[in-house]
């Protein structure tokens, strides 16, 4: 129960930075801010991860803890309308009100996540998902220390709180990749996006346009990078590159600002 509480309260990041991240990102470019501040997102990533990894680790410390120091966690009774009631059920009954709204959160998030391309949305999940996780197991702990079984609480705790490290380290990982520039990926990681090979496909079925490489980065939840062209009679027309820009912007919504940069040679 101990442990599901801290849990509660570091849950409260991931939407807190996905609430600020989400305003911060709006505000137009400034003089110190050229570029604006679409990064934004991609920091809250990083601290929504950051907190599904430190609540992984403190669950796992803390029911090794408990096992290592043979800890008979004790649960009393209380009085109700003059009855003695055994604490251990009206635990089970807070941690059902908690678990049930986390699974139905999580699962819309992970739907918004994808068309959003929000990874801050997808930790957010993520943290839903280790919500109803670490209630099932403080279930499976307080059933098991109310038949005898004082390990139960901590044993199960164990078995989950390595599920929720192994998901927050992957997003610390794809969140750090993020912000050094790595090639975009899907919003939860998986796979590498084909965004870079389907714009290149998309000019090179101009006539003028001889061969053409691109690069992208992931600028929070938008796209950015340069797209090179080798004009094929060594010659480009201004009107030809803003042609080009526009018809690179209008394949996917996420690619916020790709500049067209002639090259005599890709070679």
């Amino acid at each position: 129960m101990k442990a599901a509480w801290v849990e509660d309260l570091l849950s409260l990041l991931p939407p807190f930075a996905f609430l600020v991240a989400n305003r911060i990102r709006r505000r137009p470019p400034s003089d110190h801010f050229p570029w604006g501040y679409h990064r934004a997102v991609s920091l809250a990533y990083l601290a929504a991860s950051l907190a599904l990894l430190v609540m992984g680790t403190y669950l796992l410390i803390d029911s090794f803890m408990k096992l290592v120091t043979v800890e008979h966690p004790p649960i009393g009774t209380v009085e109700f309308f003059g009855e003695p009631i055994w604490l251990g059920w009206l635990m089970l009954a807070a941690l059902v009100w908690s678990a049930v709204p986390a699974v139905i959160l999580g699962r819309m998030k992970l739907k918004l996540a994808a068309e959003l391309h929000d990874k801050v949305l997808y930790a957010d999940a993520e943290m839903n998902r280790a919500d109803w996780m670490t209630a099932a197991a403080a279930m499976v702990g307080v059933l098991g220390i109310g038949i005898g079984l004082w390990w139960a609480d901590a044993a199960a705790a164990i078995v989950i709180s390595v599920d929720i490290i192994r998901d927050g380290s992957g997003n610390v990982r794809l969140a750090a990749g993020d912000l050094m520039d790595r090639r975009p990926r899907t919003y939860d990681g998986s796979k590498p996006l084909p965004l870079m090979k389907e714009i290149e496909d998309e000019l090179r079925t101009l006539q003028w346009v001889r061969q053409v490489r691109v690069r992208l980065r992931e600028e929070g939840h938008v796209f950015a990078g340069e797209a090179f062209v080798e004009p094929a009679d060594g010659n480009v027309r201004v009107a030809d590159l803003e042609d080009l820009q526009h018809r690179i912007h209008d394949l996917d919504w996420r690619l916020h600002d790709v500049q067209v940069i002639p090259v005599e040679s890709l070679d």
